[in-house]
């Protein structure tokens, strides 16, 4: 008869989840779940491409205004409200599509909401971008030479993030009105 080992092991886990749940590499299981919670598709989209724009150049725009003397005129006050206000927001909004909140809470008409948080969007950074860009005063003192350029890139990017608001809000439209394909793909057989 054959030698039958001392000691058999029945288990039929895999040796990854094993030393997870041992502790011996909880980051890699970590890791693992949060790549599964994530929505893949969706960072390669487009309206995710615009909200990382949205996020990057919005951050932009208002570390320049708050690198200057954004005090001496009080219409950069609503400039800096609006730039980071929507920053934060869209930064939550990002990371609650990618990781699938509209399939957890279901009771919100979550194309709806997102279109109106950009349209909302876009009129409030179109109204900042304005109240930005016409408050730039190109005959300062040569102290505030540095702040004229500071101030100028602040509008330059403020009419950047106008637009891919406003791109997003146009996108997130055709979602809610439900013409994302072509004319192909939406006609129901007779």
């Amino acid at each position: 008869m054959a030698d039958f080992p001392s000691k058999v092991t029945t288990e039929t886990s895999s040796p990854n989840s094993q030393s997870s749940q041992q502790g011996g590499n909880s980051l890699r299981g970590l890791a693992a779940n949060v790549t599964v919670m994530m929505d893949g598709s969706f960072i390669r989209s487009i309206p995710a491409i615009l909200m990382i724009v949205e996020i990057l150049l919005g951050l932009l725009q208002w570390a320049l205004i708050a690198g200057a003397p954004y005090t001496l005129l009080p219409v950069y006050g609503w400039v800096m409200f609006v730039a980071v206000t929507l920053w934060i927001l869209t930064t939550i909004l990002f990371f609650m599509i990618l990781f699938g909140a509209q399939q957890k809470l279901t009771f919100i008409p979550w194309p709806l909401a997102v279109m109106v948080y950009f349209a909302g969007a876009t009129v409030l950074y179109l109204t900042a971008f304005v109240a930005n860009a016409a408050s730039v005063d190109p005959f300062y003192t040569p102290f505030y030479l540095r702040f004229y350029q500071q101030m100028a890139a602040a509008a330059f990017f403020g009419a950047v993030v106008t637009l891919a608001y406003g791109a997003s809000a146009f996108f997130s439209y055709l979602t809610w009105k439900g013409d994302g394909g072509n004319a192909a793909t939406n006609t129901v057989p007779t």
